[in-house]
């Protein structure tokens, strides 16, 4: 019987994006690799915990869930979380953001200074710039003064930063022009936090990291995981969760990675003619010791 696997999700390292597995393993992910996984026959999508404790109850969760959450580990994960507003006394210091991921798509949003540019990364955002440090709370007027100012949302949705991922401007001056007008009205709005030191407008552009240059139109998204479904391509691009993997003689497909955790994965046999057998959401306009699964 194939070994089986259980995915933590996608991470960003220094040197690109890499797939985490249960037990402290990873998979490098590189351009061109091949990457073929299968869903073990009979399989249950369980649900992944939270704040590193296991689900108590194991329960199941939607194939078509990002979290892989039951509505109880959602609620514990949630209400932990810096994202979610609940906690006003963490000591750590704290930036302030302006990210763009495509033309029109730019968001405002904080992130732990120590975390440095993952959270950027984990997000998928094209280009970006800080826009201050300071503590928790007042980054998070800061970011609201934004929002309230100059009509800057702190969240955009993930289907709308895969729609015009091959369709980006080739110079990188042109991909920052939208976050350097935005810096220049945000520095001179009056009402920031004293306690937020302001930062200069220095545009960091994820376009190499990410892999996006020249990258074709993807034709659809797995939309979920089945059990017995299999999914398989060559890696052309990564940004954020998501892969974009060429079926040779079927286009490119965007999988989500964050679909794929709560499930028990399995080698395929014949790797590199592995097929997706999973549902695909079609766009409607061309928009020995085994050391890792593949």
């Amino acid at each position: 019987m194939a070994q089986g696997w259980k995915c933590s999700g996608l991470s960003w390292s220094a040197d690109g994006p890499v797939l985490r597995w249960d037990g402290g393993r990873h998979s490098a992910l590189t351009w061109g690799k091949r990457v073929a996984f299968g869903v073990a026959e009979g399989g249950v999508r369980i649900c992944v915990g939270a704040r590193g404790h296991a689900c108590a109850a194991r329960a199941a969760v939607s194939e078509r869930s990002t979290g892989a959450r039951c509505e109880e580990c959602a609620r514990l994960d949630r209400a932990h979380s810096v994202a979610a507003d609940t906690i006003a006394d963490d000591p750590r210091p704290y930036r302030v953001y302006l990210a763009w991921f495509g033309p029109g798509l730019v968001k405002v949003g904080i992130t732990a200074h120590e975390r440095g540019s993952a959270r950027l990364l984990e997000q998928g955002a094209v280009c970006f710039s800080w826009l201050g440090t300071g503590p928790l709370m007042a980054a998070r007027r800061t970011e609201e003064l934004l929002r309230a100012a100059l009509s800057v949302p702190d969240r955009i949705p993930y289907g709308d930063k895969r729609a015009v991922r091959s369709l980006l401007p080739a110079s990188a001056t042109d991909r920052a022009a939208e976050i350097a007008e935005l810096h220049a009205r945000a520095v001179v709005l009056g009402g920031w936090p004293d306690s937020l030191e302001r930062a200069p407008y220095e545009p960091v552009d994820h376009v190499g990291v990410f892999g996006l240059a020249g990258l074709p139109t993807a034709v659809g998204e797995v939309s979920r995981l089945v059990a017995g479904g299999t999914v398989g391509g060559r890696l052309l691009a990564a940004a954020g969760p998501d892969l974009h993997l060429l079926a040779e003689g079927k286009g490119v497909v965007v999988l989500d990675t964050r679909l794929m955790t709560g499930w028990e994965l399995v080698p395929v046999t014949g790797a590199d003619n592995a097929e997706n057998t999973v549902p695909i959401r079609e766009f409607k306009e061309a928009a020995g010791v085994q050391d890792g699964l593949f």
